[in-house]
């Protein structure tokens, strides 16, 4: 694999802003006469931003939020509450014009290329399908070379357009996602776990290709992910998640080299090492009980009943972002109290 693209690329104003973003999920009981017994607080209260040319990590378990908050962005569902700024314009309240500008420019990129993918159509109808809803191209002719294109640019041979998404394989399916995805020349990708149901060498194919056409193209991303490994190849900046809240943010090489919080330490110490005399001697952070449930979340910090640093504070106040050094932020009182 290729290293990072040089950062200098990388605008200052912020593309994507995400402000105290939250998702509820009401829990209900009964058949006919439905009543509210509760809410699962998928996300909770999370905020970043997205610089133009940017890639963004978004990384924790199974369950924290991370698609939901990729959902959220991509309009596929309405939040809770918070805000959602796109370059200037808040998404939760577009028109239904301004809606159809908006999906010109935010496309995305899902995990299982075969379930994304219409299997009852070709692949030159898979990729032309959002230029002709959009009316970017209606010629069949002038749609077919803007297929073809699109094909070539994703490393696929113009004779695959005829072909039917189960006649692929994984890698390629993948890669008629990715060509979908550009079809409308988007400014902002949401990749949701991309690479994730690939083989490895077909990942890191992939992820030299999202490069590639993010250099090319100009393209900011944000990759929602679990293998850390190919996150911070991939990502100029990396949030980390716990129980739907943001817990630690900052550049991709800082996390991984000098995490803060005690969540982000064991989940990298969780990374195994191809070097077994390495891994028998490094030392390991192994988190106590499980994950709380989201439904009923503890008081203050969300991860206090699994950290072995926890202070009063962390039961009784939810912890506020802190920036102990510069681009750096953690939310842990343990951690801004030694800054």
């Amino acid at each position: 694999m290729q290293t990072r693209s040089n950062e200098s690329s990388i605008g200052a104003a912020p593309l994507l802003d995400v402000r105290d973003l939250k998702k509820h999920f009401p829990v209900t009981r009964g058949f006919l006469l439905q009543r509210e017994i509760g809410r699962v607080k998928a996300v909770d209260g999370v905020s970043f931003h997205i610089a133009r040319g940017e890639t963004l990590g978004l990384v924790g378990e199974s369950g924290c939020g991370k698609t939901t908050i990729g959902r959220c962005i991509l309009k596929l569902m309405d939040p809770t509450d918070g805000s959602i700024v796109f370059d200037g314009e808040d998404v939760t309240s577009l028109d239904r014009q301004g809606m159809r500008a908006f999906r010109r420019r935010v496309q995305a990129i899902f995990q299982d290329p075969y379930s994304s993918l219409n299997p009852r159509m070709k692949v030159h109808e898979i990729v032309g399908e959002p230029l002709w809803i959009h009316g970017e191209e209606r010629n069949g002719a002038a749609l077919a070379r803007r297929v073809a294109e699109l094909l070539e640019v994703c490393g696929l041979p113009r004779q695959l357009a005829d072909r039917y998404p189960h006649e692929m394989s994984g890698g390629q399916r993948q890669r008629v996602g990715i060509a979908r995805a550009l079809a409308l020349k988007p400014d902002f990708i949401v990749c949701d776990e991309a690479v994730s149901a690939l083989d490895v060498s077909i990942q890191a194919q992939i992820i030299n290709l999202l490069e590639d056409l993010r250099d090319e193209f100009g393209l900011t991303y944000l990759f929602i992910g679990h293998d850390l490994s190919v996150v911070r190849h991939l990502c100029h900046r990396v949030a980390v998640m716990y129980l739907g809240r943001l817990v630690e943010l900052a550049d991709a090489d800082t996390v991984f080299d000098s995490p803060l919080h005690p969540y982000t330490r064991a989940l990298l110490a969780a990374v195994p090492v191809p070097d077994p005399a390495i891994e028998k001697r490094r030392p390991h952070e192994v988190l106590a009980g499980e994950v709380p449930s989201p439904m009923n979340p503890p008081r203050g910090c969300v991860f206090h009943p699994r950290c072995s640093h926890a202070i009063d504070s962390c039961r009784a106040e939810t912890p506020a972002l802190t920036e102990p050094h510069p681009g750096h932020v953690v939310a842990c009182p343990v951690v801004a109290a030694k800054a």
